[in-house]
C-alpha cells in the first residue's frame, strides 16, 4: 500500500481551513473582516451601476431631445414642437410595454418594494429576469419624458448585483440580508453623493433594523459608492441654495410643525394618486381587454400631451426642484406644479412605465414648502426667515413621509444641499410629516405596494413570517412517525375541516384557533376528479415550533 507524501497533511489540513473559513463567510460573513472586502466590491459595482444608469439616461435624453444639460430638460422641452412632445413619450411607452409583455411575468415593473420584499422573505435576493427588463424600461422611460425618479431603478440594479454575489458564494438569509444592504447603500449614496444618508437608508428601509454587524459592511460599501459618485462628476452637491438660510427658532418653529402635517396630507395624497392610477388603469385594462404592452404606450401619450403645456414634468424634475429652493416660483405656480406633477407621477407609475418615486416626492416637497412658506413670510413678515427654507423643509418632509425613512431623509436632504445650519426646521417637518402619513397608510408608499399583494410587511415579522412557511413543508405524511390517524383525518375532511397544501400558516393557524383541534389534515384536490385528496396532517404544535423558531431567529439577527 503506498504511503502518502509529506505534503498531504499539510494539503488537507490547508484545504480544511479554506472549507471553514468558506463556510464562515457563509454564515457568519458580516462579522468577519474579509466580509468587507466584498462589501467593497458590492459597493464599487453598484456605484458603477448607478453613475453608468445615470449618464446613460443622459445620453438618450441628448440623443432624443438634443438638449446638452439635462438639467434644463423641462426648459428646453418648452421650446421644441408639440408633436415631437408627444411622439417622444408615446414612443418610449411603447418600447416599454412590449419589453415588459415579454419579459415579465405579470406586466410589472420591479422597483424597491421587490427588493424589501426579498430582505424580508426570500434572504437578500430579488428577481433578475424581470429586474434585467424593469432597469431597461425605467432608463427608457426616464430619457423618453416619464415623470418619475431614477433611484427606484438603481436600488433594484444594485440588489441584482448583490443577489448574483450571495448566491455565487450561497450565502445564508443574514450574510444575503446584508450583501443586499450594502449594494443599496452603494446605488443611493453614489446617485445622490451622500454616503451617511446611503448607509442609513439600507439600514433604515431595506433591512429595517439597525444592527451592529450589518453597520460596518455596508458603511464601506456606501463609501465606496460615493467614491464613484465624486470620481465622475466631482465632489459637488446636487442643488445650491442661495445665500444663508436662518430660522426665527422659537417664533417660526410652530410653523415648521404646521409645514410638516400639510406635506404629510401632501405625501398621503401623492401616495393614493398613484394607487387610484393602478386600479383605474386595471380596471380599464381588463374591461377593455387590452394586453399589458398598450398600457405603458397609453401612459405615454398622456404624458406627452400633459408635458406639451407642462414641460417640468419630464424627466426627474431636478430643474424645477431648483427652482423652488431658489425661490424663482410664485404662489400659484407652485401649487398648480404640484397638482400637475402628482397627475404625472400617477399616469407614469401606474401605466407601468417604470422609475421610482424619490426624486417626484424631492420635488413635490419643495414646491409645497416654497408655496407654503410665501405665504407664512407674507403673513408674518417680522417673524419668519427665508421662505426658501420652508421649500427645503418641505423637501425633506413629503419625501420623507413618502419613504417611510425620515431618518435618511433628513440626511440626504442636508447632503444633497449642503445646508447643515437648518437641522431643527427640517427635522421638526420631517418628525410630523412622518408620524401623520404613516397613520394613514401603511407606512409608507413601498409597504403599502406589498400591502396590496397582501404581504404583511408593515404589520412586523409577527405577521409577515407566517407567509413564509408553506402547510407542505411542515406536514406530517401519513408514514412519518407520530402521523395522525389517516380514518379522523378522513371524518375531519368530510366536515370540512382540513387546510389546502399550498396554503401557509398565516391560513393555518387561525383555523386551528377557530376549530379547537390539535391537528388539521392537508388536502390536494385531485386534477383528475376534484376531490380531496389526504396529503398528511399539520400538528398545531409543529406550526408554533416553526413559528417560534422564526421569531427567535429574526429577534437574534435584529439584536446582533
Amino acid at each position: 500500500m503506498a504511503q502518502d507524501s509529506p505534503l498531504t497533511p499539510r494539503v488537507r489540513g490547508t484545504l480544511d481551513r479554506v472549507q471553514r473559513g468558506w463556510d464562515m463567510l457563509r454564515h457568519r460573513g458580516p462579522g468577519q473582516i474579509q466580509f468587507w472586502f466584498i462589501a467593497l466590491l458590492i459597493g464599487t459595482a453598484a456605484g458603477t451601476a448607478a453613475v453608468v444608469f445615470r449618464v446613460a439616461i443622459e445620453w438618450l435624453q441628448n440623443l432624443l431631445y438634443g438638449v446638452e444639460d439635462p438639467n434644463l430638460l423641462a426648459s428646453f422641452a418648452a421650446d421644441l414642437p408639440w408633436i415631437w412632445v408627444v411622439a417622444i413619450p408615446a414612443i418610449g411607452g411603447a418600447v416599454v410595454g412590449g419589453i415588459v409583455h415579454f419579459a415579465t411575468p405579470d406586466g410589472r415593473i420591479r422597483s424597491v418594494a421587490d427588493v424589501i420584499e426579498g430582505a424580508a422573505l426570500n434572504d437578500g435576493r430579488v428577481e433578475k429576469k424581470a429586474g434585467i427588463a424593469s432597469a431597461l424600461c425605467s432608463w427608457i422611460t426616464l430619457s423618453t419624458g416619464g415623470s418619475s425618479g431614477r433611484e427606484g431603478p438603481v436600488v433594484h440594479i444594485a440588489s441584482m448585483i448583490s443577489s448574483w454575489t450571495a448566491n455565487l458564494i450561497r450565502a445564508d438569509g443574514i450574510t444575503g440580508r446584508d450583501l443586499l444592504g450594502c449594494g443599496v447603500a452603494a446605488a443611493v449614496s453614489a446617485s445622490f453623493n451622500a454616503p451617511i444618508a446611503g448607509a442609513l437608508f439600507a439600514l433604515e428601509v431595506i433591512l429595517r433594523h439597525f444592527a451592529l454587524h450589518a453597520f460596518a459592511p455596508i458603511v464601506v460599501a456606501s463609501a465606496a459608492g460615493t467614491v464613484i459618485n465624486r470620481l465622475a462628476f466631482g465632489d459637488v452637491t446636487e442643488f445650491r441654495l442661495p445665500g444663508t438660510t436662518t430660522v426665527e427658532f422659537y417664533l417660526e418653529l410652530p410653523a415648521f410643525l404646521i409645514l410638516g402635517l400639510v406635506c404629510g396630507l401632501v405625501a398621503v395624497a401623492t401616495m393614493r394618486a398613484i394607487f387610484l392610477a393602478d386600479d383605474a388603469a386595471n380596471a380599464v385594462q381588463a374591461r377593455m381587454g387590452l394586453p399589458h404592452f398598450l398600457r405603458p404606450a397609453v401612459a405615454g401619450v398622456l404624458l406627452g400631451l400633459i408635458a406639451v403645456q407642462f414641460p417640468h414634468i419630464i424627466g426627474v424634475g431636478y430643474e424645477t426642484t431648483s427652482l423652488a429652493l431658489t425661490g424663482s416660483l410664485g404662489v400659484g405656480t407652485a401649487i398648480l406644479f404640484v397638482m400637475v406633477k402628482v397627475v404625472a407621477v400617477s399616469i407614469t407609475l401606474g401605466g407601468r412605465m417604470g422609475g421610482g418615486v424619490f426624486s417626484p416626492s424631492l420635488m413635490i416637497g419643495a414646491l409645497t414648502g416654497l408655496a407654503f412658506g410665501l405665504l407664512a413670510t407674507g403673513l408674518f413678515p417680522n417673524q419668519s426667515g427665508s421662505h426658501t427654507l420652508y421649500a427645503l423643509a418641505g423637501m425633506g418632509a413629503v419625501a420623507a413621509a413618502v419613504l417611510g425613512a425620515p431618518i435618511s431623509t433628513t440626511l440626504i436632504v442636508f447632503e444633497l444641499t449642503g445646508d447643515w445650519q437648518t437641522g431643527l426646521a427640517v427635522m421638526v417637518s420631517v418628525s410630523m410629516s412622518t408620524a401623520l402619513a404613516s397613520r394613514l397608510v401603511d407606512r409608507s408608499f413601498f409597504l403599502s405596494q406589498i400591502e396590496r399583494r397582501n404581504v404583511h410587511l408593515a404589520a412586523g415579522p409577527q405577521a409577515y413570517l407566517l407567509c413564509m412557511f408553506r402547510v407542505r413543508s411542515l406536514m406530517r405524511k401519513p408514514t412519518d412517525l407520530g402521523a395522525a390517524d389517516t380514518e379522523v383525518c378522513l371524518e375531519m375532511i368530510e366536515k370540512g375541516v382540513s387546510v389546502n397544501e399550498t396554503a401557509t400558516l398565516e391560513t393555518a393557524l387561525p383555523r386551528f384557533e377557530e376549530s379547537g383541534v390539535a391537528f388539521l389534515p392537508v388536502v390536494r384536490r385531485s386534477a383528475e376528479t376534484g376531490a380531496l385528496e389526504l396529503q398528511g396532517a399539520l400538528f398545531h404544535v409543529d406550526a408554533l415550533k416553526a413559528y417560534n423558531r422564526a421569531l427567535a431567529a429574526t429577534a437574534e439577527e435584529e439584536h446582533s
